[in-house]
C-alpha cells in the first residue's frame, strides 16, 4: 500500500513540475507568455487558449489531465485577457502598455504564433483548443493551416460580427472539430457549424445545465465528468484516425 501512494505522489509530482512559463513573439512583435506542460517532446502537442477576460490560468486543472492522452500542453496568454485562478495574463498587460491592439480578432497573431513556436519544437501536427472567443479565432486559423489536424471549440460564437462571421468562414470544415457548450449554448453551436461536415464534427451538451467556455471542464462544474467522458471519446476518434493515415 505504501508503494502504491508513493508511486501516485510521484506521478503527481511530475505532471506538476512540468508545468514552466516561456515567452515567444507575435508577428507584431508582442511578447506572449505561455505555460508549458510536457512530458514527452515526441508527443504531439494541444495549444490552449482562454476566453475573454481570462488567462493561461484557465488551463490549471485542465493541462495536467490533457497529459494524460498522450500530448503536451502549451497554454497560451492571449493579448485579449485579463486574470483567473490568480494568474495574470501577462501577454495583455504588456500590449496595453506597449499600445498594441486588444481586440478579439487580434489575439490571431498570438495563436499563430504559438503553432509557428511548437513547430519549431515537434513535426507533428498540432491541435488547437479554444474557449469562447478563441474557439471561434481557432476555427479560423484551422481550417487553412496544414499545421493543424484538430480542433477543439468550448462555445464558439459570432463574436466578430458584422465584419467577419464563423458560420461562413467554416463551411466545408475538412479537419475533426469537438465543440462542446452548456445545454442553452447548444441550439446555437449547432446552428454556427451547420455547414461543417457531419463527418467532420463532433457536438456535445449535457442534458442540463453546463458552462461557457473550458470552465465546463473545471472540477467546479456539476456536469464535468460529461464532458471529460465525451472529450476522451474524441481523442480517441482522432487517434485512431491518425493511426489509419499512417
Amino acid at each position: 500500500m505504501r508503494l502504491i501512494i508513493l508511486s501516485i505522489f510521484t506521478f503527481s509530482f511530475l505532471f506538476l513540475e512540468a508545468q514552466e512559463k516561456i515567452t515567444f513573439y507575435a508577428e507584431d512583435g508582442l511578447k506572449i507568455t505561455a505555460d508549458l506542460y510536457e512530458t514527452n517532446p515526441e508527443n504531439p502537442y494541444i495549444l490552449l487558449f482562454h476566453q475573454a477576460g481570462s488567462s493561461r490560468g484557465e488551463y490549471r486543472q485542465i493541462a495536467n489531465k490533457i497529459l494524460k492522452f498522450g500530448y503536451n500542453c502549451l497554454a497560451v496568454d492571449l493579448r485579449a485577457g485579463g486574470e483567473v485562478n490568480y494568474i495574470q495574463n501577462h501577454t495583455a498587460l504588456l500590449a496595453v502598455q506597449q499600445g498594441y491592439s486588444v481586440d478579439y480578432l487580434s489575439s490571431q497573431k498570438d495563436i499563430e504564433a504559438a503553432i509557428k513556436w511548437v513547430k519549431e519544437r515537434s513535426k507533428e501536427p498540432v491541435v488547437l483548443f479554444g474557449s469562447s472567443f478563441s474557439a471561434s479565432l481557432s476555427l479560423l486559423v484551422a481550417k487553412n493551416n496544414p499545421d493543424v489536424n484538430a480542433v477543439i471549440v468550448f462555445s464558439p460564437g459570432e463574436f466578430f460580427a458584422p465584419g467577419l462571421t464563423i458560420q461562413s468562414e467554416v463551411k466545408d470544415f475538412e479537419k475533426p472539430v469537438f465543440a462542446a457548450s452548456s445545454q442553452r449554448e447548444n441550439p446555437y453551436v449547432n446552428e454556427l457549424l451547420s455547414f461543417v461536415p457531419p463527418s467532420n464534427k463532433t457536438i456535445f451538451a449535457p442534458k442540463n445545465g453546463g458552462e461557457h467556455g473550458a470552465k465546463s471542464l473545471w472540477k467546479s462544474n456539476p456536469n464535468s465528468n460529461e464532458y471529460w467522458l465525451a472529450l476522451t471519446m474524441f481523442f480517441s476518434k482522432i487517434k485512431k484516425e491518425k493511426a489509419r493515415r499512417v
